[in-house]
């Protein structure tokens, strides 16, 4: 898999594990192709034992699954995953997902930040998605109370995606 870069990549989006991370098949401009784990840069979405948690994820697997996406990658995580901004069609993953309540803002990026505001401000207002509950429970509290594995106790599909 080649390193971080700028450079935007042309990814099918083979899975969807929760509602901030994909698998994909990326291509390179030279066509080699590779899969890889991809978590959505700025956002954080509900686990999925959590409240809204499959929700969530059902939400980005109807923008996304099965469909040629825009992979603009930021960085790897510690789990060496592709963190990235996605762009199936014409739809900024993490711009739906905020806009519809399904993701927490999760970003240090200034310039990102404030473009994003508005869209969760707007979900919160609304009280659309995880703003309808009284108390919604950051996805950051939820693992840090309950780990990776979520109120069940058994592993998620995903368990690296805890950050």
């Amino acid at each position: 898999m080649p390193a971080a870069t700028t450079a935007a990549l042309v990814c099918l989006i083979l899975y969807v594990s929760d509602g901030d991370s994909v698998t994909a098949r990326c291509r390179s401009e030279q066509g080699s192709a590779w899969q890889t784990p991809i978590r959505i840069a700025d956002i954080d979405a509900p686990e999925l034992h959590q409240a809204f948690g499959m929700a969530s994820r059902t939400q980005l697997a109807q923008l996304c699954l099965h469909r040629e996406a825009l992979v603009t990658p930021q960085a790897h995580d510690i789990y060496g995953r592709m963190v990235a901004r996605l762009q199936c069609g014409e739809q900024d993953a993490a711009a739906a997902q905020l806009q519809s309540g399904m993701a927490w803002l999760y970003t240090r990026d200034t310039a990102r930040k404030a473009a994003l505001v508005p869209l969760e401000a707007g979900a919160r207002h609304e009280r659309a998605g995880l703003w309808s509950q009284k108390r919604p429970m950051a996805p950051w509290n939820y693992r840090k109370r309950y780990g990776a594995h979520g109120s069940s106790g058994q592993p998620r599909a995903d368990s690296a995606a805890a950050q």
